[in-house]
């Protein structure tokens, strides 16, 4: 797997004009094929009038999935270089949608890659990006008494503390680099005197 990806910070729009013609990016974080076909439709509904609603999107850490649309403007002319500057900035999980209200002036085939294309990278510089770290999930269990202290030097060393849930025991679901695993168990163990339980589960992704 990917040890990490950068995707965006946020769902936004950006603006931008050439030749009296409106470019507007709408940019969003899609987890699936299905959110990102949901916010297609959606920024479609937004603007009825637009002539062109062209999107691309890169899906899965290691961008297995990846689509583009013209939406009617000349092949390969919007889409693709949509698509092209999501991958080029190494964006994962991700939907872009530029709406475009025709100014009137026709753009040509190169201008129009330019357009689509630098609608997408400026709405990315201008949005910003995030850099999702994976992470082995683990879980920590511990008696009451060293719950605290425990949770305090996780946080204080940097560690990703997911949960903390209090019942007989206290258990504090983390997040680790693999690379991690085994010299933090080793730590555990001193830290805790051999008293903490310690389990390994799945793999996620969270802010780097």
């Amino acid at each position: 797997m990917q040890e990490q990806y950068r995707t965006v910070a946020r769902e936004d729009v950006h603006e931008i004009e050439i030749n009296k013609s409106r470019f507007l990016c709408a940019l969003a974080p899609a987890a699936t094929e299905e959110e990102a076909q949901a916010f297609i439709a959606r920024v479609r509904k937004e603007h009825p009038t637009a002539r062109h609603h062209c999107f691309a999107y890169v899906l899965g850490a290691d961008g297995s999935v990846q689509k583009a649309s013209d939406d009617g403007e000349p092949g390969g002319t919007a889409g693709v270089p949509m698509l092209q500057m999501l991958l080029r900035r190494d964006i994962r999980y991700a939907v872009a949608v530029v709406t475009r209200y025709f100014g009137g002036v026709k753009l040509g085939a190169g201008g129009l890659i330019r357009a689509y294309g630098g609608a997408v990278g400026e709405a990315l510089d201008t949005l910003g990006t995030v850099t999702r770290q994976r992470f082995r999930l683990a879980t920590v269990t511990v008696d009451h008494q060293r719950a605290g202290k425990l949770e305090n030097e996780l946080r204080a060393t940097g560690r990703v503390v997911r949960e903390v849930t209090y019942a007989s025991g206290v258990r504090m679901e983390i997040g680790l680099p693999e690379a991690d695993v085994e010299s933090f168990r080793a730590w555990l163990a001193d830290t805790t005197a051999g008293t903490a339980g310690f389990e390994l589960g799945g793999e996620a992704y969270e802010d780097a």
